[in-house]
């Protein structure tokens, strides 16, 4: 059996059955005006953080999400796009599919403004999106590309490269790990179902998503998620493995590379009101501007002794240099 297969067994047996320890984390739930989630969505919150800011979700987007668990997130996203057939939701398990559209009939109930048309569900995966070229604002996934092995990942961002409008964007919750996995642990079909045994570090991640195309990175969390531990997993040592939140927005990429958001800023306390590089980098005195990594570097090569580069935080909500 390959590891598609048993993932695919894995959400099947999880449709049928609610497992709510599933993930050992879960995506917050949205605290909105108006929007009531069912408490079987709650328990089909099958994620590892959360996906799409409400900032991604204006002026009305068609919004693709994949892997639709027990359609929480479709719910959340139709709050912002209340339209017929304003999310697709995409899933190759048809079990998934009927328990999500059965959960929206209960929405329907609590929330008045919803209509379960808002939603299409159709059956695919994310190797093979059934989705028109150039037609989505929002795509999302939750805790899924890192089931998929070097190959299949890097397909499954070139289909939705595809599908994504001119700067639209990809926002998705992926765990990383910095240590290596042995040989044992990396081909465990359960672990990497569970979205474990495939974890890549971040830079790989990152670098993934900048060869498909993708001008502009945001990353916009990373944070605890889980310990691989040797009592409980074919593992000699304590693996450490963290959630990570990114944005990959469909930008041209410049000819000097891509912007990559780590969460790093500059502060200029020189004598001037402001200082001006040239290149399009304006600080303001004593006014923290966040910049991607590709300015930090260029900035630093300037060798002024009155501006300030932070760390990266691996938080970044918008308001960039870029």
């Amino acid at each position: 059996m390959s590891y598609l297969e048993t993932t695919k067994n894995v959400y099947k047996e999880a449709a049928l059955t609610p497992d709510v320890g599933l993930c050992c984390t879960t995506n917050p739930i949205w605290e909105l005006p108006g929007l009531k989630i069912p408490k079987i969505m709650q328990e089909m919150n099958y994620g590892c953080g959360s996906t799409v800011h409400a900032r991604d979700l204006t002026n009305n987007p068609k919004i693709l999400y994949v892997g639709v668990g027990g359609g929480m997130e479709l719910l959340q996203f139709a709050y912002f796009s209340r339209q017929k057939n304003g999310v697709i939701g995409i899933d190759v398990v048809d079990e998934m599919l009927e328990a999500s559209q059965k959960n929206f009939l209960e929405a329907e109930a609590l929330n008045p403004w919803f209509k379960s048309e808002f939603v299409d569900l159709r059956k695919g995966d994310a190797l093979h999106l059934p989705v028109e070229d150039n037609s989505i604002d929002v795509a999302a996934q939750n805790c899924l590309f890192n089931i998929f092995k070097a190959e299949e990942l890097k397909k499954a961002i070139a289909e939705v490269y595809r599908i994504l409008k001119p700067h639209g964007r990809l926002v998705m919750s992926d765990p990383t790990c910095e240590q290596p996995m042995n040989e044992t642990l990396r081909n465990d079909e359960r672990l990497r179902a569970l979205c474990l045994s495939g974890s890549l570090p971040i830079a790989e991640y990152v670098k993934m998503l900048t060869d498909a195309g993708f001008g502009t990175i945001e990353i916009r969390a990373r944070k605890p998620y889980r310990i691989l531990d040797p009592k409980n997993y074919p593992t000699d040592e304590l693996i450490y493995i963290e959630s990570i939140e990114v944005a990959a927005i469909k930008d041209p990429m410049p000819a000097d590379g891509p912007c990559v958001f780590t969460g790093k800023a500059a502060i200029y306390f020189g004598d001037e009101d402001y200082f001006d590089d040239g290149a399009g980098h304006t600080l303001l005195k004593n006014k923290p501007l966040a910049i991607c990594d590709k300015t930090a570097a260029a900035l630093k090569a300037l060798g002024r002794d009155d501006i300030f580069f932070s760390e990266s935080t691996y938080h970044y909500d918008g308001g960039g240099c870029c």
